[in-house]
This record gives C-alpha cells, structure tokens and sequence, in this order.
C-alpha cells in the first residue's frame, strides 16, 4: 500500500505543475486589463503604467510565472486587487464552509446512493429495482441548482422546517452548522448519489453473477452474507470511481449552490473575483480546489488499494 501511495503522490507533481500554468495563465485569458480596472475611471497612460509596473505585468511572462510560482511556494498567494487582503487569508476565512458543503454532499452521495445501489441490483428486475432507478433517474435530470431550488421552496418556504440561506460555522454549535447544511447538502449530494446507485447496481449485477458468488450460495450461506460479504466489496470499485470523479464536479458545483443559499464559500469568492477581474484571488482558489482533487484522487487510489489488494503491488 506504501508504494502504491508514493506513487500516486508522485504522479500528482506534473499533474499540479499544468494546473499552476493555468492558473496563471488567467491573467492572460481574462478579458481586460486588470491595471485599467484599478485605475477607475479615464485613468492617464501614465497611471495605468505605473499599477502595471506595482503589478508586475510590464515584466515577460516568464518573469512574472517564476516570480508568482515562487511566491505559491512559500504560501503567498499575492493580495487581491480590490479588498488589498492576502488570498490566503481570504481562502483560508471561506474554506470551512465550501469544506462542509462538500464533506455534506459526500455523506448524503453515500448514504442515498450506496442502499440504492445495493437494493436495486441485489433486487434486479423487481419493484424495489424499479423504485429505485426511478429515483436515480429524476435525480440525474435535473442540476444541482435546481434542486436546490425546489428543496428551498419546499422545506424553508412552505414547511418551514429549515433555515433557506446562509452559513453558521461548527463553533457555534453543532446542531445550528448541521441545520443549516442540510438543504446545500441535498442539493450538491443527490447527483453524485443517483450516479453512484447506477453505478453500484450494474457492477452488484455482474458480480453476483459471477462464479464464486453462485458457489457461496452453493453453500448453504444466506444470501445477505453473500451480498454484502462477497459481492459488494468488488461491486464497490466502480462507485468509488464514479465517486471520486463526482466529488471534483461537486467542487466546481458550489459555485453556484452558494450563490442559491447565500453561503460565504470559495465558490462565492471566485464568482465575485471574476465579476471584478480580481486576478490574484481567481489563481488562489483555482490552485486550491485543483490540490483538493489530488487529494480526492489520492483517496480513491487508496479505496482501491484496500478494495482490490493485487493493485497495492501495482
């Protein structure tokens, strides 16, 4: 497991390398000036190349990517053009929120999407299938802001029974944090849940199929040993593939969940950058939710790893 693990951490340097490149290749992809930005309205020649020099931009490209890459480095992330606070500051204030969103979304992803999977494909053919692929499939067709727009008309609307916006952090209380997480939660979790059922109840199909399980039945154990025992945890592979890649799309998903339930999240800061061309800011959270994918793409190698033990010699 050790090797596996080195290498997987190992692979993920080039990896983060392209993403550093984009990140500050923003600068040069983002429509305008941001040293006209900043010098407000009918700024002289000479005003806008004075804040392109304190920027930096008057330097080659090359200059201003080694420079900024080193900068990362050590952890500096530069300071927003508009509010002058460091962005790894203003990251470091909004990460805790978009981190529960994102953690929420996973807990629901799993708890609604592993039974159904289980229930459908160990019942194949059967009502309970249908009922649960019915499920998965009004999931899946609408986006996650639609959804969480529908859960806000019903549960803080018309039931009144959740708060419909906003954010409390867990050091306020943990039943006031968990409330207020509910709804975002939901709305993030219940794709990523409908594609792992989908994908949970195909492999379940297949493997129960198999050989081994048919002789586990063969011999006399009852059949939830063989499910769960037997079955599942090589049925489990292909959730945890399709898990991890939805957690990265829930990331980019916050965006505009946080923005339907007033939440003070990364997403939220990189909307607000973006409408500002605030540059700095929009390299910081870009950097920092690519290295949050690594991490979930390093988590899913060790769920193979564990799932599958010839791959922890791979």
């Amino acid at each position: 497991m050790g090797k596996l693990l080195w290498h997987r951490i190992l692979a993920t340097i080039p990896v983060l390398f392209l993403v550093s490149i984009l990140a500050f290749s923003l600068v040069q992809l983002v429509p305008g000036d941001p040293a006209v930005t900043l010098a407000g309205d009918s700024p002289s020649d000479d005003q806008i190349a004075a804040i392109r020099t304190q920027l930096g931009l008057d330097q080659p490209l090359i200059q201003q990517f080694v420079s900024w890459l080193g900068s990362v480095f050590t952890g500096d992330f530069g300071v927003s053009l508009f509010t002058s606070q460091p962005v790894n500051e203003a990251i470091m204030q909004r990460l805790p929120a978009t981190l529960s969103l994102v953690v929420g979304a996973l807990v629901v992803a799993v708890l609604i999407g592993l039974p159904l999977g289980i229930i459908a494909g160990s019942q194949r053919g059967r009502w309970p299938d249908r009922i649960a692929s019915l499920i998965s499939s009004v999931s899946l067709a609408a986006p996650s802001y639609v959804i969480g727009l529908v859960l806000i008309i019903v549960f803080a609307t018309k039931l009144d029974i959740l708060p419909p916006s906003g954010y409390v952090p867990i050091e306020d209380g943990i039943g006031l944090w968990l409330q207020q997480l509910v709804l975002p939660s939901l709305a993030l979790g219940l794709v990523p849940a409908a594609i792992l059922a989908r994908q949970i109840r195909s492999a379940l199909i297949g493997v129960m199929a198999q050989d081994y399980t048919r002789t586990a039945r063969a011999k006399g154990l009852p059949g939830r040993v063989v499910l769960l025992k037997h079955a599942l945890k090589n049925a489990a592979i292909p959730g945890v593939t399709a898990l991890g890649t939805q957690m990265a799309v829930v990331i980019g998903s916050t965006v505009l969940v946080e923005q339907i339930f007033g939440i003070q999240g990364l997403g939220d800061l990189a909307y607000n950058a973006a409408l500002q061309r605030d540059i700095p800011v929009i390299q910081g959270v870009v950097l920092v939710c690519a290295v949050a994918v690594q991490f979930i793409n390093l988590g899913v190698d060790v769920m193979y790893g564990w799932l599958n033990p010839k791959l922890r010699r791979a």
